[in-house]
């Protein structure tokens, strides 16, 4: 007798703490009674905790390790390990699970959710990111049952349709998360070129665009950098943190496009005062992020002003001044030693990384 596996059948241990509703456990991986997976399965549904769980899938590892149902087993080691905030050791047994031949959206989310809050990445789990519009699909088209009734089946479908949405809600989200945390802007580049590819239909195209924008600064592509900063502006035009990042490239890395900088840091300016404070964030760290916000593009102005021979900039039309190098300014703010400064791979590898911080899903 063959017994398909759902998650609804299964003990609570065996959810991750933000599993979606009705999502399923190895769909395509279907045991047979009376074996050691079945076995497995009674010992696993009937622990105690998921100390004992952890157990009984060792237990049937260290026997069964060539077994065709070990990647469902790497899956389940994801759920029980997810249980105890184990992220490690969720990556661990998540990419086994991924690089076999046997991949499902339950492996692909719990080892993405693994990633983003461990501040891990890997070319892994990108790639299972790419591959997940496929496996979305499949998951929420399967073939009706011959013992189910047509309305049963047609709520069982829009079930599916809802919980693949929510997948990829998350999985889009949390791409976004995991690409600042790729070293190699080339790499940066071609998985934003796969994206576009696996999710041409994306409404994070301001994201999207900043990426871009923050992969060619740090490749030290102008031409490139140029071009998705102003896609990225014109995708997300009331975006603070996007019109400072883009406002600084032109005026401190490239001196140029100023008026274009000018325009920005000052929209920046005027955008502040109404700021949104996100849900969850403290009081104070948003006001220090704003101010944070507020702080570089008066830094983008004063020095645009010292580029064009000012030594004063306007700020709600008062005149500040903007003191030359060596006069109670810091030596890094000097045209030259400046320009060095954020022409090192390190600085742009640092822009990079903090580039869409505050920037949500």
């Amino acid at each position: 007798m063959r017994k398909p596996f759902f998650a609804a059948l299964l003990s609570g241990w065996l959810f991750c703490a933000a599993a979606l509703r009705g999502q399923q456990v190895c769909p395509g991986l279907p045991y047979v009674a009376d074996t050691p997976e079945d076995e497995l399965m009674q010992a696993v549904n009937g622990a105690e905790n998921p100390q004992e769980q952890v157990a009984a899938l060792d237990k049937y590892a260290q026997a069964h390790g060539d077994s065709k149902f070990m990647p469902c087993a790497e899956e389940y080691y994801t759920i029980v390990y997810s249980k105890l905030n184990d992220y490690a050791k969720v990556i661990e047994h998540g990419e086994k699970g991924l690089t076999g031949s046997y991949q499902d959206m339950m492996m692909v989310m719990n080892t993405t959710r693994a990633h983003v809050a461990s501040g891990k990445v890997s070319d892994v789990v990108l790639s299972a990111i790419l591959k997940a519009p496929e496996l979305m699909k499949n998951e929420a088209n399967p073939p009706k049952p011959p013992n189910v009734g047509d309305a049963e089946w047609q709520k069982n479908l829009q079930d599916l349709a809802d919980q693949a949405k929510e997948e990829r809600n998350y999985i889009e989200y949390a791409f976004f998360q995991l690409l600042p945390r790729v070293p190699e802007a080339d790499k940066r580049v071609q998985y934003l070129d796969g994206f576009m590819k696996a999710f041409p239909d994306t409404t994070s195209l301001a994201q999207v665009n900043l990426q871009y924008f923050l992969a060619y600064q740090m490749a030290s592509n102008p031409t490139k950098a140029s071009e998705y900063a102003e896609k990225a502006v014109t995708s997300d035009s009331n975006n603070i943190e996007v019109l400072n990042a883009v406002a600084d490239y032109y005026s401190t890395t490239l001196q140029s496009n100023l008026d274009k900088a000018t325009e920005y840091a000052k929209k920046a300016l005027d955008l502040a005062p109404s700021m949104k404070k996100p849900e969850g964030v403290p009081d104070d760290q948003f006001k220090i992020g704003r101010d944070n916000q507020i702080g570089l593009a008066h830094a983008a102005l004063g020095y645009i002003a010292l580029l064009k021979g000012s030594k004063t900039h306007k700020v709600g039309g008062v005149r500040l001044p903007y003191p030359a190098p060596g006069k109670g300014r810091p030596r890094t703010f000097s045209p030259r030693s400046r320009r060095q400064r954020r022409g090192s791979k390190a600085f742009r590898e640092q822009q990079a990384q903090e580039g869409n911080r505050s920037l949500g899903p």
